[in-house]
């Protein structure tokens, strides 16, 4: 059996393997001899495949990562003094804009370098349309709606809709309509979203098989409760009938809980224990494309931020965060269609055999795993359609578990 080295490392579901921090970056470890970087050392690896993915030289990608970077540990200590930042972006510029409530907590984010902004809305009027929405898509759900979500950009509910030929899908952008300017309808000829669990060659994580050219997943994080016991976090979808999973044709961890079921109101996250003598590492896999990663943490990138995912399929691809807490509607072959909640949306390339692997950025922080696309075909790392992924905070939080980190 092979054996994985032991750090805690935990992710949230979601499609395309994203961070090595999962079975399958043990075995990319244990093939590149390269060391892990420093914590305090930027993986260059990591700038350059994010300029080959952005169409930018590595000196924009290294200037736009740093700057990043401060803009979210100013937000990060903005939270800590109370101003809420659940609604901050990246503008065009690449400036981070806080919606705040007050004119004297707009004051303190103009004072710490980032921009603030009073919206017409508030973030709280969206989140109850949000849920006006999602009440009505659990009664019936809308096939013709992709997804809906709200945009902290617009300040507003964006609703996504493939086709209204349906009675229900009609219904459905009506009663959003009713919210008027609030509420943008919009439409897509992209295909219907599908989760990207699938049988192919080379599984990472095969999922009830230790057939390695069966049905396979990608590896997400591992996390542990509160008396120590490991687990991986997944995607929901990717061990729906709480599966054993094996790597390299061995079981390593059994399905234990998970929150997807197909034809029902679903959110795509799940966790299986990890087997006595096995682990899921602390460094995401780069594929060859950027030395492994470590995991530092799980805090929460704002939209617009970059992020990589790793995966069973793509390998390592990169993107755009641009926005939480998607509600989508997707059909597997041969399945009901169902409606997920608390996606985010990227423009990351994934495809089949993706899901369940982990998102990171460069600076460690793990974001989630994958769920799945409407990608109809890749450009380089970016996908033509839309990818989504499980955040892994709300899994975290969920299911009471500790993110494993690297040392």
């Amino acid at each position: 059996m092979n054996t994985f080295s032991r750090t805690l490392s935990i992710g949230a579901i979601v499609g395309a393997v994203a961070l090595t921090g999962g079975l399958a970056a043990a075995s990319q470890a244990a093939a590149d001899p390269t060391p892990a970087p420093s914590p305090r050392t930027q993986p260059t690896g990591m700038v350059k495949a994010l300029a080959d993915s952005l169409g930018v030289s590595v000196a924009e990608a290294e200037l736009k990562l740093d700057r990043q970077n401060g803009q979210q540990e100013t937000l990060r200590r903005l939270g800590m003094s109370g101003v809420p930042t659940g609604s901050a972006y990246f503008d065009a510029k690449g400036t981070l804009t806080v919606d705040v409530t007050t004119a004297r907590q707009a004051a303190d984010v103009k004072a710490a370098g980032l921009a603030a902004r009073i919206p017409a809305r508030a973030p709280s009027a969206l989140d109850r349309i949000k849920t006006e929405l999602d009440r009505l898509a659990e009664k019936k759900l809308p096939a013709g709606v992709e997804s809906w979500h709200v945009d902290p950009v617009g300040n507003r509910v964006v609703v996504t809709v493939r086709n209204t030929s349906d009675t229900t899908s009609r219904a459905f952008v009506a009663t959003a309509r009713t919210h008027g300017s609030a509420v943008t309808v919009e439409t897509t000829r992209d295909d219907a979203p599908q989760a990207t669990a699938a049988v192919a060659p080379g599984s990472k994580m095969n999922t009830n098989t230790s057939d390695v050219n069966g049905p396979y997943c990608s590896v997400g994080f591992g996390a542990r409760d509160q008396q120590g016991k490991q687990y991986l976090a997944t995607a929901g979808h990717c061990i729906k009938g709480l599966d054993t999973l094996y790597f390299n044709g061995s079981a390593f961890a059994k399905g234990t809980r998970t929150r997807f079921a197909h034809g029902y109101d679903s959110v795509d996250m799940g966790v299986a224990a990890i087997s006595s003598g096995n682990s899921v590492t602390t460094a995401v896999g780069g594929w060859g494309v950027v030395s492994n990663t470590p995991v530092r943490g799980s805090q929460r990138a704002a939209v617009g931020s970059t992020v990589c995912k790793s995966g069973a399929t793509t390998g390592w691809t990169c993107g755009t965060i641009s926005s939480y807490n998607h509600s989508v509607t997707y059909t597997d072959p041969g399945q009901p269609q169902t409606l997920v909640k608390g996606l985010a949306k990227s423009s990351v390339c994934i495809h089949k055999g993706d899901s369940g692997g982990a998102w990171i950025t460069n600076q460690g922080q793990a974001q989630g795993v994958t769920f799945g696309s409407s990608n109809t075909s890749c450009n380089g790392s970016f996908g033509s359609g839309a990818s989504w992924m499980q955040p892994l905070d709300d899994l975290l939080r969920y299911y009471g578990l500790t993110l494993n980190t690297a040392s």
